[in-house]
C-alpha cells in the first residue's frame, strides 16, 4: 500500500475511534473531549486536500512505505 492509502486508513480508523470514545451512547464512551480529535482529523485531511502535504505522511515515509504503488509492466 502507498503513503496516500495508508493515511485513508489511518485517518478512517482514528476518527471510528475517536467517535467510540466521544459519543455517550457509545459502550466505550470516555469523554465528549474524544471528540476534537475527529475535527482534528478531518481538518488535516481538509488541508491535505489542497495543500497535498500530511504529517501523517511524513512519519510513514520514515518508516518505509512507498509513494507509489509497484507498476504491473515490471517483474517484482
Amino acid at each position: 500500500m502507498t503513503v496516500e492509502r495508508w493515511i485513508r486508513v489511518l485517518a478512517g480508523l482514528f476518527i471510528m475511534v475517536s467517535l467510540a470514545l466521544g459519543v455517550e451512547g457509545s459502550p466505550v464512551f470516555v469523554s465528549h473531549w474524544a471528540l476534537a480529535f475527529t475535527a482534528f482529523v478531518g481538518l488535516n485531511l481538509f488541508q491535505f486536500g489542497f495543500s497535498n502535504v500530511c504529517p501523517m505522511g511524513f512519519f510513514l515515509r520514515k518508516l518505509g512505505v512507498p509513494d507509489t504503488a509497484p507498476s504491473a509492466d515490471k517483474p517484482a
